[in-house]
């Protein structure tokens, strides 16, 4: 039978034997070497596609995008022109506010998923049991600000007026200030547990998130912003050296606690931006998105982050009434009012300005761990890509 690709004579090397001469085919020679990626390739190409600060660079830059063209279509459709200058919290204007930031961001992250070829669920929110662990999420956040302000009243430090509302109006604020909150627990918690997260740890080594940290403090000192630097200075200082030495050890988790690092630090240095802020509660916004950064890490996934991060202003702003970030709400149901030294009451920034917080937040660090640590369902997206960046 005749072979199916016969040689062609150039490839036969002609040999004897007791039949006569047999042709037996030359062994081919060395296929060609493998053409090496180019510079530009290798600048924005990585193992695993884009590399990660690119697509965390892009992500910020489509969002500011988008909430630009946002704005200037919400504006020529109302003829209100929004103002960045923010003094008073009112429920409607809060849920189109972060209803609108919501679509920025699923805009922005959809289109990066799309060039990273991912999909949205997959930055930090594909877990088990979301729905669980955000109603979860929503029960600590509520018992870690109502301890922060019954010590607070028991201290004398804040003190309770008359109820503000009565009868259906509690349940139609209600309900709308919780739109509202999950709206930010969406948006902040979207933007820094779930995309950021997700991205850097895959490609975040300490020297890197080193320097990104240092450009956040320095355009601070710059800018000689009065609004709580130094709580983005402080809480830069408090992880860099845990940091350095997961980096040291070569850890296989390092990735991830350096993108926790850099995001924690911008978390805080995001809410400088707001009036009333001080150093203690730009730190502590900084610390608790610290433990929301821990909070993936423990149940795999960003949605308790959300509830507990919704329940929370949800709380300080409709339930009890106070400040928040240094901002006065509207249609709320209790009424409260700050008292003393700033440095307990909170003063203007509310309850998260008071160093008391800290407790407030070291309760929901251990309550997160007391429930979640011990049972892991699963391990986050971004953990296992830390395993290779480390």
């Amino acid at each position: 039978m005749e072979p199916e690709n016969p040689p062609t004579p150039s490839e036969q090397i002609p040999t004897k034997s007791a039949a006569g001469p047999v042709l037996i085919p030359e062994p081919a020679g060395p296929g060609p070497a493998p053409r090496k990626p180019g510079l530009v390739s290798r600048v924005f190409i990585g193992p695993e596609g884009l590399r990660a600060g690119w697509s965390a660079l892009l992500f910020v830059l489509f969002t500011a995008l988008f909430l630009v063209v946002i704005g200037v279509v919400v504006g020529a459709i109302t003829g209100h022109r929004h103002s960045p200058k923010v003094t008073s919290l009112t429920p409607l204007r809060t849920l189109l506010g972060e209803t609108l930031q919501v679509l920025a961001i699923l805009m922005a992250g959809g289109l990066v998923a799309l060039i990273e070829r991912r999909r949205i669920l997959d930055y930090n929110l594909r877990g088990p049991h979301g729905f669980r662990h955000l109603l979860g999420g929503a029960a600590i956040g509520f018992v870690g600000l109502s301890a922060l302000v019954g010590a607070l009243a028991w201290g004398g430090w804040l003190h309770f007026g008359a109820v503000a509302l009565t009868g259906p109006q509690i349940l139609g604020f209600g309900a709308i200030w919780a739109l509202a909150f999950l709206g930010t627990g969406l948006f902040e918690e979207g933007s820094f547990r779930c995309f950021l997260l997700y991205t850097l740890t895959r490609g975040l080594n300490f020297w890197w998130a080193l320097g990104l940290v240092g450009i956040a403090c320095l355009s601070l000192v710059v800018t000689a912003k009065g609004n709580g630097a130094w709580g983005v200075y402080v809480i830069a200082l408090a992880l860099m050296i845990p940091c350095l030495i997961l980096h040291l050890r070569r850890a296989p988790s390092s990735g991830f606690w350096q993108a926790t690092w850099v995001t924690s630090t911008y978390f805080g240095f995001l809410h400088t931006s707001n009036s009333g802020e001080t150093w203690v509660g730009i730190f502590q916004a900084a610390a608790i998105g610290f433990i929301f950064c821990v909070s993936v890490k423990v149940t795999g996934s960003a949605w308790w982050a959300i509830g507990c991060h919704a329940a929370w202003d949800w709380a300080e702003t409709f339930f009890y009434g106070t400040a928040d970030s240094g901002l006065i709400p509207k249609g709320h149901f209790l009424t409260t009012a700050p008292a003393g030294n700033p440095f307990w009451s909170g003063g203007t920034d509310g309850p998260e300005g008071s160093v008391l917080g800290l407790g407030a937040i070291t309760l929901i660090l251990i309550l997160l761990l007391v429930f979640y640590g011990r049972k892991r369902d699963a391990p986050p997206a971004a953990g296992a890509a830390a395993e290779a960046a480390g």
